[in-house]
């Protein structure tokens, strides 16, 4: 059975989703409200609130 031209993916593309997926953060809403309320409070500039969370 043939593949399509351009289906199979090369290993540098698997292993990019590999690191992509490992690295990818998953807030809970608790953290998100925190963060949320961290930047309406306004010590912090919102770069500074973004850096220390680790949000890009």
């Amino acid at each position: 059975m043939r593949q399509k031209p351009g289906t199979r993916k090369s290993h540098g593309e698997k292993v990019v989703k590999v690191i992509r997926r490992a690295t990818h953060k998953q807030h809970s809403a608790e953290v998100k409200i925190r963060i949320v309320l961290g930047g309406l409070k306004g010590e912090d500039g919102i770069a500074a609130l973004c850096r220390r969370e680790g949000i890009a």
